[in-house]
């Protein structure tokens, strides 16, 4: 039974229908299925999927990108109450916009995949400092800063990821918390991230997620 109940809920992803998707959920507690088969059966299968999916394809749709993270971090939320014992989280992550920079939807759908694939995400928003970030990111043991720019100039300001790379070092936390960076400006200049002081980036804000993942297990192996 719980296969049928995979495949409407992927489908229900696929077709980016929140209610439908909400509605399997439903049943399946219903059928005795628990939260922890829910997230852990339903949910990162399915933001899984829709990572290699969008391997394969590089130009699928934003707007299925942002319904699949927003679905599966609304979902997630909901099951979290109902385990039996608090999860245990993979790590945390920072995330902000960087300085200058108001854009939000590629950092949303980042952080909907996190929170499906239990990561906790601590979000400062947009227009964000590097003093912000690193002294959040300080403040709340994350093992990974991720900033989002979606301009030139924002993504290479020298108030942006340079300066932050800047202030790790001269903390001497450069061992304890990583970079990512994401937006339109690294797709066009894949070595961007490099010259900006990151760690690693990604193509797009499902794939994100996975790269974050991958840099918090280098923290916490």
């Amino acid at each position: 039974m719980l296969e049928a109940y995979i495949q409407a809920y992927n489908d229900a992803v696929f077709e980016t229908d929140k209610q439908t998707a909400l509605n399997v959920v439903n049943r399946a507690l219903q059928d005795g299925f628990s939260a922890e088969d829910i997230v852990f059966k339903l949910v990162i299968p399915a933001v899984e999927q829709m990572m290699a999916f969008i391997e394969q394809d590089p130009d699928a749709n934003l707007a299925q990108h942002f319904m699949t993270a927003q679905i599966a971090a609304d979902v997630t939320e909901k099951m979290l109450e109902k385990f039996s014992k608090p999860p245990e989280m993979i790590g945390r992550v920072v995330i902000g916009a960087a300085y200058g920079d108001l854009h939000s939807l590629g950092k949303r759908i980042v952080s909907g995949c996190l929170k499906s694939l239990m990561v906790d995400v601590v979000d400062l928003g947009s227009n964000v400092s590097a003093e912000r970030f690193v002294d959040a990111a300080v403040a709340e043991q994350a093992q990974v800063i991720a900033i989002s720019a979606m301009m030139v100039h924002t993504a290479i300001g020298e108030n942006g990821s340079l300066k932050v790379r800047a202030l790790l070092k001269e903390r001497g936390l450069e061992g304890r918390i990583k970079l990512a960076v994401g937006g339109a400006p690294y797709r066009f200049d894949p070595e961007l991230y490099l010259k900006v002081g990151a760690d690693a980036w990604a193509a797009d804000g499902v794939n994100a997620a996975k790269t974050i993942v991958e840099l918090i297990r280098e923290v916490k192996p």
